[in-house]
């Protein structure tokens, strides 16, 4: 089994209303040993915020020195995310062989386990045989019934901001919504809680009593903030001093004291937990797709808020990062979920709404969603795909919200470094157009003297290099004279979709026109030249920014290579007209360590 046919197999037992329950759960984990008896949790519920909380408390028993576990869901942008270990997710490779070991006993099964039970299963045994000391586990739908619950009483038992949803699952009050999350209490474990509700709060403490089970509330009048940017929060709650957070908006402040709440119940129950390690794991959280900036400039900002709660919340953030500005709203919505409520709570922020179909059965069509904006008075643009959303908003040059679903949000996190530097990359091209031919030709000139004066060239013995295309500066006149100055001038050659090699011609003719129409050295009469014997790498680039960062023309075989490069200094070379706010980097991607246009060193 692979872990694509792991996942497939997993998903083909859809979750459906008449599966709630936890028979199938304990008698799947009871055919695999019982894996949960083993294990210690924080288990959290609630509405909105349970996976922020999850991601604060994670971080901070890992920077305490735990093997923490942590399960989530729906995953973002890979299923691996729903089971991670010290911060990395499940490798592929043990995901598919624990589910064939599930599989087997689950397929046994009179009634056979729904999606989520399945997963949770795989997740306990992966969490035992990874030896974790403790994982933070997160309730998939309500919490009494939900298939998480098949542990025995948590080390702390966290519910989180309480909202009306899922009635048809839940029940249609706060008291009945209240009572299936609090059904994760249990006798022997203690309890955090956020203030919420009056209801559902007496709810909590009457379930809590019952049970004998500690209960602390979030005290939200301790909070006090000290600052508050688009980079990150710095705060003060109850005796913790200037304690910082990457997570925006308000809300996310009132989770962060229900962590430190829960961090406080687990001290009381033996943990060790240092001052410093909460500190530390506070600053370094990460949680994608909640008010996640994406990019500076243009500004992009992902949420994955799928209720009307959650639409107030990126509304207050709107107004408190963004105040008096219009957005331009990128949305998809689910049809289960309250569109009119969600749109009512943004609307007045819009400038324009491009709207998009979420890639789920239950999505509301972007025609749909459209008709709906109108009706309310907003501007509505349907486009046809996620990847049709982000080039056009992103077009748009001015801030933009992506919003409504976390399925949605998944797709367009997946899409948005691709799709910006198409857009980027575009720019770049329409601004070397701009150029009229002879200055591009002085400038090229320029770019190149200023290459062969700097103090890398001169110390260069053997450099890497090609004339460029498309966007970017030709290099003619350099490559000429480092060959008439007796240096090793190499070549790129691109020897497979993913890889290059460094090539030695023997001779002016051996070359051969090779991929995107760039003249490449036939690696049969050139000599391959080692990365590390390379000095300088000089890389011709269609766009760069104030920090070194550049972007090629899309291949991204340099990026790959540069890496290999230990020994070599690596300068960038473009038209001062391409340099770009900001670049959009990836994992292969790395800072120049110059960047020479026709007018200046970067």
């Amino acid at each position: 089994m692979t872990a694509l046919e792991a996942i497939e197999y997993i998903e083909h037992y859809t979750w459906s209303t008449t599966r709630l329950g936890l028979g199938r759960t304990k008698e799947l984990l009871s055919r695999m040993g019982d894996p949960q008896k083993s294990l210690k949790f924080v288990h959290v519920a609630g509405s909105n915020g349970k996976g922020s909380t999850c991601a604060m408390l994670a971080s901070v028993l890992r920077a305490a020195g735990y093997k923490t576990g942590l399960y989530t869901s729906p995953y973002i942008q890979d299923f691996c995310e729903r089971m991670q270990v010290s911060g990395l997710n499940i490798p592929g490779e043990t995901l598919a062989e624990i589910t064939d070991r599930v599989r087997v006993q689950a397929d046994q099964m009179e009634d056979h386990p729904s999606q989520f039970e399945l997963v949770t299963a795989i997740a306990m045994v992966y969490f035992l045989e990874a030896g974790c000391d403790i994982v933070v586990l997160e309730v998939g739908l309500g919490g009494a019934l939900d298939s998480t619950n098949a542990i025995d009483a948590p080390e702390a038992a966290v519910i989180t901001n309480l909202a009306l949803e899922h009635t048809e699952y839940l029940g249609h009050t706060y008291h009945e919504i209240a009572s299936a999350k609090a059904g994760i209490i249990k006798t022997g474990c203690s309890c955090a809680a956020y203030p919420c509700d009056p209801e559902a709060m007496e709810t909590v403490a009457a379930v809590c009593k019952e049970k004998d089970v500690p209960l602390r509330w979030a005290d939200f009048g301790q909070i006090q903030p000290i600052s508050d940017s688009l980079q990150g929060q710095e705060f003060t709650y109850r005796t913790w001093k200037n304690l910082r957070i990457p997570l925006l908006g308000a809300h996310q402040l009132k989770n962060a004291a229900v962590a430190l709440e829960t961090i406080d119940l687990l001290r009381g129950r033996g943990w060790e937990i240092p001052d410093e390690a909460v500190r530390k794991g506070l600053k370094n959280v990460t949680w994608p797709a909640r008010f996640e900036v994406l990019h500076h400039q243009p500004l992009f900002l992902l949420d994955g808020g799928h209720n009307s709660q959650c639409a107030r919340a990126l509304a207050d953030c709107v107004k408190r990062y963004l105040p008096g500005e219009k957005i331009t709203f990128l949305m998809g919505v689910l049809a289960d979920k309250d569109a009119d409520e969600m749109l009512q709570a943004v609307l007045p922020l819009g400038k324009q709404f491009f709207c998009l179909t979420p890639n789920n059965p239950r999505a509301l069509t972007a025609d749909a969603l459209a008709e709906k904006i109108r009706a309310l008075g907003g501007d509505a643009v349907v486009c046809a795909s996620a990847e049709d959303g982000l080039k056009r908003v992103l077009q748009t040059g001015g801030t933009v919200v992506a919003f409504g679903s976390l399925y949605l949000a998944g797709e367009l996190r997946t899409l948005f470094p691709k799709v910006l530097k198409q857009v980027q990359r575009r720019s770049c091209l329409d601004a070397r157009k701009a150029i009229p031919a002879p200055e591009r030709r002085e400038n090229s000139r320029a770019i190149c003297q200023r290459l062969l004066e700097s103090e890398q060239y001169q110390k260069a013995n053997t450099i890497l290099a090609y004339n460029a295309f498309g966007a970017e500066a030709d290099l003619t006149d350099f490559l000429q004279q480092a060959k008439l100055d007796g240096k090793r001038v190499c070549l790129p050659c691109c020897v497979s979709e993913t890889e290059m090699v460094a090539l030695l011609p023997k001779d002016a003719e051996s070359f051969r026109t090779g991929a995107f129409g760039i003249l490449e050295p036939i690696p049969e009469q050139s000599e391959v030249i080692p990365p590390e014997e390379i000095d300088l790498v000089v890389c011709p680039c269609a766009g760069f920014d104030e920090h070194r960062n550049r972007m090629g023309m899309g291949a991204g075989y340099y990026d790959r290579y540069l890496p290999k490069c230990n020994n070599a200094s690596v300068i960038a070379a473009a038209y001062e007209a391409q340099k770009l706010p900001e670049i959009c980097t990836d994992r292969h991607d790395r800072s120049m360590d110059m960047v020479i246009t026709e007018r200046k060193t970067y």
